[in-house]
């Protein structure tokens, strides 16, 4: 393999530094909002009543003005409006695929951009959501991998992202009525821009959010966490999150592994297979989904699909096979149809599914391991993206 890859980047993760003036509720938990409501004068016990208020209007509903928010009364509203806002990303760009995928450029605090994918299929529709600005790692296959890392998202930019697909999807309830069933937006993925586990309490503070039985009410099997392999972090995400995990797999050897995902040169397979086979939420009913993208002529061999079914022995788990998503100045080619085909049959036949992922969104950039936001494509230096984070 004549590929190489950089190690990943030191763990250094920036975060926002967070603007003057009124707080924004988008993002804060239940706890930390009514917090911030008694901060600003709120009766301590009417707080928790007037959170599950506002959360409704915001999260149940949709609503973004305070003055449409009936049920509390016109001074409490003027209050609000005088101390919070509520306010999600910005979108710059919309685009539609020919096969119905919608890809949003959302602009954040501080004018940095994000992507967002939203999946229609068949009974279902999946949001990919990303976790931060550019990227912590360097996997050499991944166009958001050649972006360095600008900042973490806050739980309010992250949880936004769905706010933004429920308002371009129309799919906010009639105030006053409870979620519709077979809605539009029903799953969540993380595994857009960004590794989510070395930005973790944002991120289990947006999905909290998302799974709030009496906001946006998705179950926390609906939601599948992504991540290269953040060892310590792992089962912390069983506990504290709940939801579904997958892993960017990608390779059977040590040695591939570290070209195409450098973090396994901190954690490598023999420690992150233990992590995963101590997993506290693993089971035949809730598996482990193993991301294996397609590169021809680097992992797809018969001898990789026997390696992958040993490494893996014992772990309730699929494998979503990926056709590899070329982008501009790729180093790598996708593995031939025949060759998906062959390896996906060892695999299913040692007794495991390995759906072939058909690749979405190609046509506009918004496949798999294709985000890149327009105005963050150059290599930038520590000092540059301490600078733009205010940090400095």
């Amino acid at each position: 393999m004549s590929v190489t890859a950089p190690i990943t980047q030191d763990v250094h993760t920036i975060p926002r530094k967070l603007p003057e003036g009124p707080q924004n509720l988008i993002g804060l938990t239940r706890e930390a909002m009514r917090d911030a409501l008694i901060a600003h004068g709120t009766p301590e016990k009417q707080a928790k009543m007037r959170v599950g208020q506002i959360w409704q209007w915001i999260y149940g509903w949709g609503v973004r003005d305070f003055a449409e928010m009936t049920n509390l009364s016109k001074a409490f509203r003027g209050e609000l409006a005088e101390n919070f806002v509520i306010e999600i990303p910005e979108v710059v760009t919309r685009q539609v695929s020919e096969d119905g995928t919608r890809k949003y450029l959302v602009r954040i605090a501080g004018g940095h951009e994000v992507e967002i994918v939203y999946i229609p299929e068949e009974g279902r529709g999946t949001l990919c959501v990303s976790s931060q600005v550019g990227c912590t790692l360097t996997c050499s296959f991944c166009h958001t991998g050649t972006q360095k890392l600008v900042r973490n998202l806050t739980a309010g930019e992250i949880i936004g992202q769905v706010l933004v697909a429920r308002d371009d999807l129309g799919e906010w309830p009639e105030i006053g009525a409870k979620n519709v069933e077979g809605r539009l937006l029903s799953n969540i993925v993380l595994m857009g821009m960004g590794e989510p586990l070395y930005n973790f309490e944002n991120v289990r503070d947006a999905m909290k959010i998302a799974m709030d039985p009496e906001g946006i009410q998705l179950s926390r099997r609906r939601i599948t966490l992504s991540t290269s392999g953040v060892v310590p972090e792992i089962a912390r995400t069983a506990e504290e999150i709940g939801c579904q995990l997958a892993i960017s797999f990608h390779a059977t050897t040590d040695e591939v592994r570290d070209k195409l995902v450098p973090i396994n040169k901190k954690w490598n397979l023999e420690v992150l297979l233990e992590a995963l086979r101590s997993y506290p939420k693993v089971s035949n009913s809730e598996r482990i989904t193993f991301e294996y993208v397609m590169l021809h002529g680097v992992n797809d061999s018969d001898e990789d699909a026997h390696r992958l079914v040993e490494l893996i022995k014992g772990i309730p788990a699929k494998i979503n096979l990926i056709p590899f998503n070329e982008w501009p100045g790729a180093p790598y080619k996708r593995s031939s149809n025949n060759r998906i085909r062959a390896f996906s049959e060892i695999v299913y036949n040692a007794g495991y599914a390995s759906p072939v992922r058909k690749p979405r969104g190609e046509d506009i950039m918004a496949a798999c391991g294709q985000l890149k936001s327009a105005t963050e494509r150059s290599r930038k230096s520590r000092k540059q993206i301490e600078a733009e984070a205010g940090l400095s």
